[in-house]
């Protein structure tokens, strides 16, 4: 087990991404459980999907005495020096990134824009200003094409089968450099299938949830056979958390830089995934007691730039933290069913 040499308290700590899922439950967890000197959260609110889903998580963070909000992008250099400059941070949470794998096949020039030059301008600023750590935000897609189960952080990531996961290889390999040439203490958390209330209306659970209530069919990739490393929002915050206030010891090659799988530890079949959904959503009084599922249902082949398995081995961060997510998921769907219901009417 690890000991903290970060005390949070009395702390100024900078959040990108704030309005988004994991940013804003993070901040919530910050203001609440520590008594920060300032939280600085920026977000551009872009509307890649809903900008009234930003803004009502936002609106419960608005009520708290130490959080200061700013609207801006990462990419603008000078907007983020200015924030550097005004707050000095002592940690750095970046999660702001455009995210999704999809999207990125789509839209290239935003994924280069925040992922690549937004990422680069945060690490110069830590650089130019110096912080105590620098947490940040990798993903699991990054495997790629491993064929190894479970994803471990000592395999190969060398392979990567989106755009969006090359930007977030990329951002280890930016970090890695910056923390062996300027000491930048920096970790990256490679986050496994990210789910709950409040989410983000383009994973999975959330957009099933939108198509089935209009009588929309909804496909499901690979005929099924994917399995996903679901992790509820709570765990994922948990482990933020401990990783901030743990700044990595310099590793053999003497850079202060660390990388952990944060998920479930415990991949769930697609198909069992929708039927705890449709089961929850049922009892949240979503969708009606009598709804025909299996004909708003199709299975259809793997689509571009997915793989077939997510599986996270986190035995690195439970043996420095203690720490392994553990939230069922047949309980974190119906959590948030039930904000479903009441979000939504």
């Amino acid at each position: 087990m690890v000991d903290f040499n970060i005390d949070l308290n009395n702390k100024n700590v900078l959040v990108t991404g704030a309005a988004g899922f994991i940013g804003s439950n993070l901040c919530k967890r910050l203001l609440n459980d520590f008594d920060l000197n300032a939280l600085i959260g920026i977000d551009n609110l872009n509307d890649y999907y809903s900008v009234e889903l930003k803004e009502s998580r936002l609106t419960e963070l608005n009520g708290y005495e130490k959080f200061t909000f700013i609207k801006g992008n990462i990419a603008d250099k000078a907007f983020l020096e200015s924030v550097f400059s005004e707050n000095k941070p002592d940690v750095v949470v970046n999660l702001a990134a455009q995210a999704g794998v999809r999207y990125s096949i789509e839209n290239p020039d935003v994924y280069i824009e925040s992922n690549l030059l937004g990422f680069y301008n945060i690490i110069e600023c830590c650089r130019n200003f110096p912080v105590k750590h620098l947490v940040f935000a990798s993903s699991s897609s990054i495997y790629g094409t491993n064929k190894k189960i479970p994803y471990s952080t000592d395999d190969k990531t060398d392979s990567p089968v989106s755009l969006y996961a090359a930007t977030k290889k990329s951002n280890e390999l930016l970090a890695h450099a910056y923390s062996k040439l300027y000491g930048i203490p920096s970790t990256g958390l490679r986050f496994f299938t990210v789910y709950g209330p409040a989410g983000r209306p383009d994973m999975a659970y959330f957009g099933f949830t939108n198509k089935l209530i209009k009588g929309e069919t909804i496909k499901i990739f690979n005929f099924g056979n994917c399995k996903r490393d679901f992790t509820y929002i709570d765990d994922i915050v948990t482990g933020i958390t401990a990783v901030m206030q743990k700044s990595p010891d310099k590793n053999e090659d003497g850079v202060p830089f660390k990388v952990y799988n944060i998920g479930n530890s415990s991949p769930e079949n697609l198909l069992d995934f929708v039927d705890i959904l449709q089961q929850e959503l049922i009892a949240a009084e979503v969708l009606p007691a009598d709804y025909d599922f299996e004909s708003h249902k199709e299975l259809v082949p793997m689509q571009a730039g997915d793989v077939e398995t997510t599986f996270a081995d986190v035995t690195e961060l439970y043996n420095d933290f203690g720490f392994k997510p553990a939230t069922p998921l047949r309980e974190g769907l119906r959590k948030f069913a039930q904000w479903y219901k009441k979000y939504y009417g």
